[in-house]
């Protein structure tokens, strides 16, 4: 799942074009004997800045001069109907960056390559768990890691230094919950927290060992009620009430950077980029914000969170398997991370490269968190529950009253109908 790096909303209007996709067979690179390769890249908006795309399209064709390098920039509104389009035609591009969310919606039509025999020269065994897990489906890894973002505390530095807060000090959600309730007075909010941020509970339920949903006997089941979920809603519960966030709205709804930037909010839940919105819709805070891993249940490890991000694929179709090979390892290469994780103020693929960002605040927190990411549910089906997202009713409905358990073992059947007759 790719993150809209600055707002919730998607800032992508751009169409698609789908032609000039792979050239003719005579292919070098591939053995196909002589001439050169044409290699098509899909690559997603602001995945890369035009300087990076730059600097890395001249260094590759150093390297490379018998592939010839063509990347196409695409829009994120209406992908997963254009590839899957293109992975079914004969006409495929030779590489394409995809949500890591997404991969096991296209691996299971079998348009995808299979590339488990590469991993150890990919460096695989140091991928962020977050991007290589839902990378994999069936036990065959057909998306390589890309690059990773996930969320945050965003704070205010002015009203934690007030408040006699050192943000460094927490460590664990108790330590957090405590420093909550004391910034939380007045018309000053502790946090703001809307009800149905479900990325946020289900890092919180990660945290106590729990997951969305499990798989049994070949069929997925939602996991809600169990008593690991149960306890991460009822952390989220104890976190939420210590501001005034609306419980029956996501964080788009207001913009919950929009909200911090009115001056009344200590933190939000959020990836970086979202304190570049407040600073634009409010100047005065310009340095006045800083970052911090979410805490996790105890001070060893920080807290769970959901890493969204791309994997690269290279489709079944592709006429130049062996050049698009030699692209996605160069990109994906210790070499380039640095690169585009400075560039992008991302997280580097690998856990190794960490210190490549701890230059950049936002992102050095990101890269803490990032240790600990997850996915969701690595299943087609699970793109049904997201559709109609029984998570956020059930999260309304408990923070307005609703009994817990029951609540959580009406929404855990809801997912299981969705994620089982979509499969």
């Amino acid at each position: 799942m790719k993150f809209r790096m600055l707002t919730g909303a998607s800032v992508l209007t751009a169409a698609l074009i789908l032609s000039g996709c792979s050239s003719g067979s005579g292919d070098a690179a591939d053995g196909g004997g002589g001439g050169s390769s044409e290699l098509t890249v899909w690559l997603m908006r602001d995945s890369v800045s035009a300087a990076f795309q730059k600097e890395f399209t001249a260094a590759f064709a150093a390297a490379h001069p018998d592939i010839h390098l063509k990347i196409q920039i695409q829009e994120w509104d209406g992908i997963g109907q254009k590839v899957t389009a293109a992975l079914a035609s004969n006409d495929a591009p030779d590489v394409i960056e995809v949500g890591n969310t997404q991969v096991a919606q296209y691996a299971q039509s079998g348009g995808l390559l299979d590339l488990s025999d590469k991993k150890a020269d990919l460096g695989g065994g140091a991928w962020l768990r977050g991007l290589a897990e839902p990378g994999a489906w069936e036990g065959k890894q057909y998306g390589i890691p890309y690059y990773a973002a996930n969320r945050v505390v965003i704070y205010r530095k002015d009203l934690f230094q007030r408040a006699g807060i050192d943000p460094a000090a927490l460590r664990t959600r108790d330590q957090w919950i405590a420093a909550t309730r004391k910034l939380n007075k007045g018309d000053q909010q502790g946090i703001y927290l809307t009800g149905q941020t479900w990325y946020a509970l289900a890092g919180f339920v990660w945290d106590e060992g729990g997951d969305l949903a499990v798989e049994q006997n070949g069929k997925w089941k939602g996991a809600l009620d169990t008593p690991e979920a149960l306890a991460g809603m009822e952390f989220y519960k104890e976190l939420q009430a210590l501001g005034k966030g609306p419980k029956d709205a996501d964080e788009a709804n207001p913009p919950q950077a929009e909200v911090m930037a009115k001056g009344k909010v200590a933190q939000i839940i959020a990836v970086p980029g979202g304190a570049n919105v407040v600073t634009e819709q409010n100047p005065a805070l310009k340095g006045k914000l800083g970052f911090f891993p979410v805490p996790g249940k105890t001070a060893d490890k920080p807290g769970a969170v959901f890493t969204g991000g791309s994997d690269l694929v290279i489709p079944a179709a592709s006429g130049h398997q062996d050049a698009a090979y030699i692209f996605v390892k160069e990109l994906t290469g210790d070499t380039w991370q640095k690169k585009l994780a400075l560039a992008m103020s991302y997280v580097p693929n690998k856990t190794s490269l960490t210190s490549a960002v701890a230059s950049d605040p936002g992102a050095a927190a990101m890269a803490v968190g990032a240790a600990q990411g997850h996915a969701t549910p690595n299943t087609p089906g699970w793109a049904a529950v997201e559709a109609d997202n029984p998570i956020k009713d059930y999260m309304t409905a408990v923070l307005t009253g609703g009994d817990l358990k029951r609540e959580a073992a009406k929404t855990s059947e809801a997912i299981t109908r969705a994620m089982n007759s979509a499969s």
